[in-house]
This record gives structure tokens, C-alpha cells and sequence, in this order.
């Protein structure tokens, strides 16, 4: 028996995301009549028209034989396909272009001060994660939000491998959904990449769903997203969850969780801080609640 020595062939993931993007593109929405198409969205034809190109050069463009389009043209065929702030930005990191880089050290000097800063925040689940939404730090309310999972320790296997996900997550698919979505655009940054494979591989080995979802090419930024959760120890609540950039890491973000002042979710995460607070001091003075009066 003989090996190949043929390397596997690279994949031509502009390619294939252009072709998705352009065929989720309603064509009446840009002016074109929707007439009997034999593919769902644009043709090759009107996305090289639009953005003021030959038919020949995107179509090589979409089979990877052209690798290297012009800042003017990902502009155009942006603008073409009605893409988002995070997915125009998927655009230029998969051409070979990164904007979000520009004047970052990535020595995440400022973590230990985050670190610090999340511990006064008695009110704030707070979180410091990665690209490929691994946890690296959280508060002590951040650690009791999260305590019906098996392992919190990556948002993306809490979302699709953990059993607690689907009831703690009251709409589980919206959330899934996010997940994916900034996993993909993660995913789109060079340095990134392989580490960022290397849990899409696991998702995808454990669930179907997480297969389906990643199939669509999806991005969406982390930004702001209000979520509904059922806690066992407390409760429903309703959270903002609101992440930031760390400056000096460009592959760390700090999320923070909020409830609007005075709302019914406010008195349930105090109730739960307290729960947590409660446990803390138990465990430290080795006395179990079953033994309290």
C-alpha cells in the first residue's frame, strides 16, 4: 500500500464566504427583480456588476483562484452584500487584512488591574475570556452565575455540550446562535485561528446543532446582548451582557453582566450574591449549612 504524499488542499474560506453571503441576499432589496433563479440570492453576475468588477475576476475571486482583492473592492462587495460592522470585518481578516489590529501590543499587560477591579464588582457577574471563549478569570458572582454547569470554563461547551445549557439559557437558540456567530468571527483573525479550530472541531464532534449553525457562516460581535437564564438556586433573571475589547490584548474581552436598577432580576442576582457569599464563608470556616440553626 502507498501514502500520498499530497498535502490536503487549503481551503478557499473567502470563496465559500462570499458564495454564502450572496445567496442569503433578497434581491428585490437591492432593486433586482426576483424572477426564476436556479440558486437562492444573487448571481455571480450581479455581485460582479454591482461592485464594478469583471464576471471572470469574481468568479476567480470566489474559487480561491484570486486571494488578494483591493480595499476598494471588500468596500464594494460589502456594500453589495449587505453585510454588518463584524461581518464586513470577517471580510478584510479573510482576505489577509485586519483593521482591528492596527497599533496593538497584544501583551495584555492590563489583566491583572481587571482582574482586581472585577473583584469590587459585588453587583456584576464579570468575566475575562479569549477568542475561542475560553474563561480566563471571573468574580465571585461570575463563578455563582455559572455554577449549573459541569465546567464553566468556555462559554462555547457551556452553550452546546453541557447538559445544563439548554434549561439554564430560556432561549437556548438565540444564545446558540450568538455563540456561533462570534466564534465565526474569531475565528476570521490569522492569529487566532488554530486555536479557535481546535474547539470549533470539538463543538462539532459533540453537536449536531453547533453543525447546523456553523454552516451558515454567521458573525456576530460580542457587543451588547440581553439574555433571559433560569438559575435553580434563584431563579429567572434577565441580563445585559456587555463586553469590551482589552486594549493591550487583542484577543481577550472583558464581559460584564447588569440588571436595570430596581428591576425584579436586580433583587435575584443579590439573592443569588448572597447565596454565593453565604457558601464562601461556610467552606472557609469548614461548617456545612446543614449544621446552622
Amino acid at each position: 500500500m502507498t501514502t500520498s504524499n499530497r498535502r490536503p488542499r487549503p481551503r478557499n474560506e473567502l470563496g465559500e464566504y462570499l458564495r454564502a453571503r450572496r445567496a442569503a441576499v433578497d434581491p428585490e432589496t437591492i432593486g433586482l427583480p426576483r424572477g426564476r433563479r436556479r440558486v437562492p440570492g444573487l448571481r455571480r453576475e450581479e455581485v460582479a456588476t454591482l461592485a464594478g468588477v469583471s464576471v471572470d475576476y469574481y468568479t476567480r475571486l470566489e474559487q480561491g483562484r484570486e486571494k488578494h482583492p483591493s480595499p476598494q473592492l471588500i468596500n464594494a462587495l460589502n456594500y453589495v452584500l449587505q453585510l454588518s460592522t463584524d461581518e464586513q470585518l470577517h471580510v478584510y481578516r479573510l482576505a489577509g487584512v485586519d483593521p482591528a489590529r492596527s497599533g496593538r501590543s497584544g501583551n495584555g499587560a492590563s489583566e491583572p488591574y481587571l482582574n482586581d477591579l472585577m473583584g469590587r464588582w459585588a453587583m456584576n457577574p464579570a468575566f475575562i475570556y479569549d477568542d475561542t471563549q475560553e474563561i480566563l478569570a471571573a468574580n465571585a458572582l461570575g463563578y455563582a452565575l455559572h455554577s449549573p454547569f459541569k465546567r464553566a470554563d468556555n462559554f462555547a461547551r457551556m452553550v452546546f455540550l453541557d447538559p445544563a445549557g439548554p434549561s439554564f439559557f430560556v432561549e437556548w437558540e438565540k444564545v446558540a446562535i450568538d455563540t456561533v456567530g462570534s466564534l465565526r468571527q474569531a475565528w476570521g483573525k490569522v492569529d487566532s485561528r488554530h486555536r479557535v479550530e481546535a474547539v470549533v472541531s470539538e463543538l462539532r464532534s459533540g453537536s449536531t446543532e453547533f453543525v447546523r449553525m456553523w454552516e451558515t457562516h454567521a458573525v456576530i460581535g460580542k457587543n451588547h446582548q440581553r439574555k433571559s437564564i433560569d438559575h435553580p438556586a434563584v431563579g429567572r433573571l434577565t441580563l445585559d451582557y456587555l463586553t469590551f475589547g482589552i486594549p493591550d490584548a487583542h484577543d481577550r474581552h472583558l464581559l460584564v453582566c447588569d440588571t436595570p436598577a430596581g428591576s425584579t432580576s436586580e433583587g435575584v442576582l443579590e439573592l443569588l450574591g448572597s447565596l454565593s457569599a453565604c457558601s464562601a464563608t461556610h467552606e472557609g470556616t469548614g461548617e456545612s449549612a446543614a449544621e446552622q440553626p
